[in-house]
């Protein structure tokens, strides 16, 4: 995998914020002497894709999202402003999923009926699949339209990482509507307390740190802690995609997946033995990550965008006061960090419909509706120019702010319609390498990590059909 470098992610918001509107100007006749001069009038620019404006009066499109609890509540508050301020009179009906495997299956069965929605938020693999059936909308003329598309200064505010997971072969399949990335975290506090005056910035930093907070497990009477300390192993896909391209590997060569490589099995053999030193441990008990960081129980931990609130109030209810922040994943010689979210795929309808489709994307991702999503979700805001808007929240909020300056060595999951199924296998394999019945088997443990790559390999394979 190849990341994109360029600036600090917070120059590029700051540069945007600082940028003037674009002026478009024209000519004006120079009034002769005792002349009145007359009013410039500006012509209306016309669309390109044949569809009086007047056609999408009263139109009524049918949206379907994964989301529940505070995320539908917000989605919705936002549709209902639309369809009470747009000036076609279109009106958005959404309907929620409750997940995304529930959306997809709901989906599917819904094209194969062709009936509603023509507008889904999923993910960006769920539009390759059915743009290969052609029922995804190329957004690309919607985009590039003079009258109802995306200023270049539109597009230019919208970071390249957000805006190319949507894009493959020459196709938009989609805009972004959510995206966020998984984290390691690192208490600071106690690291310093150890011994470390600085974050790890390479595995071997990593692994010295991890064990050196396990050390501190064996010195009190408590027998039930003598394992932690260390890194609280997180086996998310994205977490285990996240280590194999920090020790240079990955998971695709060209368009085809690949899993046992040299680089990727020294980063699987990396953490089974920091697993096997009990420099990271594992608990089969969700509900406790959180409390595990904020007491103390693991330097390391591992949590989305999303959940950096959770974590921030568990540090409250333990009464911590430790320093803590997020990195990207160590190698030692490059990092990991992988940016994903949901996007909104516009489904083949009427042209009318497509079109409010697109009117009413454009409209969710204006700065302001992107500040609020942050303000309640925690997310990345999807345009640059809504930092303006979240100074106080910037402010507030330390590790969401470094989170932030990860952006620029981030990339961008396997743009594959197989994603959707090997993602799980990958989560699955990865997890296997920590399982505690294996713990007591030594000559089958030290062979797992090539071994599960292998069968990686073959699954994948499999899953590609």
């Amino acid at each position: 995998m190849i990341f994109r470098r360029g600036l600090s992610i917070l120059f590029l918001f700051l540069f945007a914020a600082c940028q003037p509107a674009p002026i478009y100007l024209t000519a004006t006749p120079t009034a002769k002497a005792g002349t009145t001069p007359q009013p410039t009038v500006t012509p209306q620019v016309a669309s390109k894709l044949g569809i009086a404006e007047e056609a999408l009066k009263g139109i009524t499109i049918q949206v379907w999202h994964p989301w529940f609890g505070v995320e539908a509540h917000l989605f919705q508050s936002q549709v209902d402003e639309f369809n009470q301020t747009n000036q076609w009179g279109i009106k958005v009906q959404s309907t929620s999923q409750l997940d995304y495997n529930e959306l997809f299956q709901n989906v599917e069965t819904s094209l194969s009926a062709s009936k509603d929605p023509q507008l889904v938020i999923g993910l960006p693999e769920y539009a390759l699949l059915w743009n290969a059936d052609s029922d995804v909308v190329d957004l690309t003329n919607y985009v590039n339209d003079p009258k109802y598309g995306l200023s270049d200064g539109d597009i230019k505010d919208i970071p390249s990482i957000f805006w190319d997971q949507d894009e493959v072969g020459g196709k938009r399949l989609g805009m972004p509507a959510e995206r966020s990335a998984r984290f390691l975290l690192y208490n600071a506090s106690w690291g310093r307390e150890l011994g470390f005056n600085s974050a790890p910035i390479t595995a071997d930093d990593f692994q010295k740190q991890a064990c050196a907070a396990h050390a501190t497990m064996l010195t009190d009477k408590i027998k039930s802690n003598d394992a932690m300390g260390g890194w609280l192993v997180d086996t998310q896909p994205v977490t285990a995609l996240s280590w194999l391209t920090a020790f240079g590997g990955g998971v695709l060569e060209g368009n085809n997946y690949h899993f046992l490589t040299p680089n990727n099995l020294n980063a699987f053999l990396f953490l089974k033995k920091l697993y096997d030193d009990n420099c990271a441990w594992t608990t089969t008990d969700s509900s406790i990550v959180y409390d595990a960081f904020a007491n103390r129980k693991a330097v390391f931990s591992t949590a989305s965008l999303e959940e950096l609130s959770d974590q921030l109030r568990a540090f409250g209810a333990a009464n911590n006061s430790d320093e803590w922040t997020v990195l990207a994943f160590p190698g030692n010689s490059q990092s990991g960090l992988f940016i994903y979210g949901s996007s909104y795929i516009v489904l083949k309808s009427t042209p009318e419909q497509q079109l409010a489709s697109w009117l009413f994307v454009r409209w969710m991702l204006s700065p302001e509706n992107q500040a609020e999503w942050v303000e309640t979700l925690g997310l990345f805001p999807l345009r640059t120019s809504s930092m303006e808007l979240l100074k106080d929240y910037s402010n507030s909020h330390p590790q969401w702010n470094a989170a932030l300056a990860l952006l620029p060595n981030a990339g961008i999951q396997p743009q594959l319609a197989s994603w959707r199924k090997v993602q799980i296998m990958l989560g699955d394999g990865f997890s296997y390498m920590f399982r505690p019945e294996l713990d007591n088997q030594p000559a089958i443990a030290s062979n797992q990590p090539a071994a599960v790559l292998n069968q990686m390999d073959s699954i994948a394979g499999e899953l590609s059909k």
